[in-house]
């Protein structure tokens, strides 16, 4: 006779089988939900201690290109991107889009990106806000301040203290005090653009269509208005005032601030601003701070030295041995052609002029692979497109060989030198004006905002990624890189 199983034998144990077997298929399902997790979570994994212990976003994020845009005009918000992977979803595909929450300004055409501080601002053109954006928390932090719609320029430090605008319609400069919490307006009729160091403690003024350059100045308590002011507010009892500075200037625009804190470069724009020849003026930072008061008049001029720029000037960028300047020099045809402008810190000399992108140039940046990147607006009307030449409004810079590369790289007429991904209006040879562009630090790629859409492009090569993941519903007015080790990086 054929012995049965002993299970079969013992009544109590058929009951613990199945109770072995089950917990046995629970913990292989428990083990497989974990291991699940955690593969989908490895993606977004932190290390331990995090660079300068910047806290963890919400998004679970590292490397996030926020996008600033508009759908109508009055509606806009802020998009945040994987600038790792190229998607604006998570890689679960669970969360279709992340944003800046509580976010509202209409036309957010200007970011001021802090990246060292975890935070920016955000200015939105359409109502004239300022925004706050806490990047640890992804969210709004208030507003800084208002001006009137259409302002002009504002500038601010890194740290909100001082927020100065150019409010062209009124002629003033708006002063935000966030130290004393009082706003004053300084009367400067047809101001313009306003440049303000890292730090703060230096603000100056251009005048549209002018030969002149004015600083502000804050006064101590009780202090009387300097004498050869041009505005002091309050009238009674003065706190800040508008002050010339003298030089020989040529319709200056913008001014560079050197990272080391001794100059401030003024960028004159000559016969691009409707003036005659531009230049670069040195000026020394210490004689231009908020707190150096003058006694009598006229003032000392605070200029060193005055370099001529025969390719143009209204924006520039230092290495610390180089000063790159970009901008546009007037063509015998009447058009304007964009060129790259290199002088030598050393002895103040121009060591090289490259062509580069028509239109106005307003972006310059270092990137990856020893490359410069410079963007400019409304590059159609200029000398490259009236030559049947690629006249798109992105140029590459490579700063060892001193090649350079329009981007993305189309030849105008041809069926198949053609832009890779046209933007909504279908044009296959220009992309548009490039109102955004940061650098993706480490990763070898810049991300742009260009031609109201949002396009990267591999720094290596100038070659661009695949879009289709990272484009926005709306219009990309402006870009930033969140995560960069330093303030420098964007």
């Amino acid at each position: 006779m054929i012995n049965r199983s002993l299970f079969a034998q013992s009544p109590g144990v058929k009951p613990l089988l199945v109770r072995f077997v089950c917990g046995l298929l629970i913990t292989v399902a428990g083990l497989a939900l974990t291991s699940c997790h955690s593969a989908a979570y490895y993606y977004y994994k932190f290390p331990e201690y995090t660079f300068a212990n910047r806290p963890i976003p919400p998004s679970k994020l590292a490397n996030r290109v926020m996008v600033a845009l508009t759908t109508n005009g009055i509606q806009g918000s802020l998009s945040i991107l994987d600038g790792l992977r190229d998607i604006r979803n998570n890689v679960q595909n669970t969360i279709p889009a992340f944003s800046i929450s509580g976010f509202a300004a209409g036309y957010p055409n200007r970011i001021y990106n802090y990246p060292e501080q975890v935070h920016g601002y955000v200015y939105s053109d359409n109502d004239a806000s300022l925004t706050t954006i806490d990047y640890s928390k992804e969210a709004t932090a208030g507003t800084v301040g208002t001006f009137v719609p259409k302002s002009t320029d504002v500038g601010l430090s890194s740290g909100g203290l001082r927020v100065f605008a150019a409010l062209q319609s009124l002629g003033q400069i708006a002063v935000i005090d966030n130290t004393t919490g009082v706003n004053y307006y300084l009367n400067l009729p047809n101001v313009n653009l306003i440049s303000v160091n890292q730090g703060g403690t230096i603000a100056l003024a251009t005048v549209r269509n002018a030969n002149t350059l004015y600083r502000v100045l804050k006064l101590n308590a009780n202090q009387a208005s300097p004498p050869g002011a041009i505005d002091c507010q309050p009238y009674n009892l003065p706190v800040y005032c508008v002050v010339p500075v003298p030089g020989t200037y040529d319709r200056p625009q913008t001014a560079y601030f050197s990272l080391d804190g001794t100059t401030a470069y003024v960028l004159n724009c000559g016969a691009e601003c409707g003036g005659k020849t531009s230049s670069v003026s040195y000026l020394q930072q210490g004689a231009l701070t908020l707190d150096v008061i003058p006694t009598s008049f006229p003032y000392t001029s605070p200029v060193t030295a005055n370099v001529p720029v025969p390719g143009g000037a209204t924006t520039a960028l230092a290495d610390g041995t180089t000063l790159y300047i970009a901008g546009q020099q007037l063509q015998p045809d009447g058009l304007f052609a964009g060129n790259l402008t290199t002088i030598s810190l050393a002895d103040n000399t121009v060591t090289g002029k490259y062509s580069i992108s028509d239109g106005t140039h307003s972006k310059l940046l270092f990137a990856d692979d020893n490359t410069l990147w410079i963007g400019s607006q409304y590059c159609a009307n200029g000398e490259r497109a009236a030559q049947k030449q690629n006249y798109n409004c992105l140029t590459r810079f490579d700063l060892g060989t001193k090649a350079v590369a329009i981007v993305p790289a189309v030849t105008p007429g041809s069926a198949t030198a053609t832009v890779p991904y046209p933007n909504g209006d279908n044009n296959l040879y220009y992309y548009g004006s490039l109102t955004g562009l940061c650098w993706v630090q480490g990763l070898h790629k810049v991300y742009t905002a260009y031609g109201g859409q949002v396009h990267a492009f591999n720094t290596a090569d100038g070659s661009e990624i695949n879009n289709y993941y990272i484009t926005v519903q709306g219009t990309a007015l402006d870009v930033a890189y969140l995560d960069a080790v330093t303030n420098a990086a964007n």
